[in-house]
């Protein structure tokens, strides 16, 4: 075999994958430490990637946004909160509620709940999963949510649908309470969608 022969038949042997992989668990690893220090909103993607050794286009290339790294580097949701974000709000403020149930309950259901359980789990040992938990649901996706249906008292909202989020996941997947625990998607919508509607865009007072 020539040289030149030699050195193609090497290169996809060791096709580009590996290298990529290496990047994305790099990216994950320093995001992990910069989110870890500076919060969500403190971490750029500049900090993150020069905390990597890699270049910022490298971000958008494997997680799509600063919100899908932090996403998969600290929270590990089975899912992307701007897309979430898109599609609890796409059919207006009257139903979010039931947008909102639908939503979190098929991503959950279908990573068989070990994400959130994993979850919940980090939180009670490490305080920057705790932090990171409340500024996604709360500062974040809640945060998007109201600001979208034009909420009065924005932050108590918020808090009250993260509270009916995270205690909907620890009935269904951590304490796995019968019979939430193995209900269909929609009856967990027609019971726990009026009460997250109400803290959305009810009278609260």
């Amino acid at each position: 075999m020539t040289p030149a022969k030699d050195h193609a038949t090497s290169a996809r042997r060791r096709g580009r994958r590996p290298a990529g992989e290496d990047t994305r668990a790099t990216l994950l690893a320093a995001a992990r430490e910069v989110f870890a220090e500076s919060g969500f909103d403190g971490a750029t993607v500049r900090s993150i990637a020069a905390r990597a050794g890699v270049d910022a286009a490298m971000v958008n290339h494997w997680f799509g946004s600063k919100e899908g790294l932090f996403a998969q580097a600290v929270l590990q949701v089975p899912f992307d909160p701007k897309e979430v974000l898109e599609t609890v709000t796409a059919d207006g403020p009257d139903r979010l509620g039931e947008n909102i149930v639908r939503t979190f309950l098929t991503r959950w259901d279908g990573a068989g709940g070990e994400v959130f359980v994993a979850l919940v789990r980090s939180i009670t040992t490490r305080e920057e999963a705790l932090r990171a938990l409340k500024e996604m649901l709360v500062n974040h996706m809640f945060a998007g949510v109201t600001k979208a249906a034009g909420c009065d008292q924005p932050e108590l909202r918020a808090s009250l649908c993260a509270t009916q989020i995270i205690g909907m996941g620890m009935a269904r997947y951590v304490a796995r309470l019968e019979p939430m625990a193995s209900a269909d998607i929609e009856t967990m919508v027609a019971a726990i969608a009026p009460t997250l509607q109400r803290y959305l865009t009810g009278d609260i007072g």
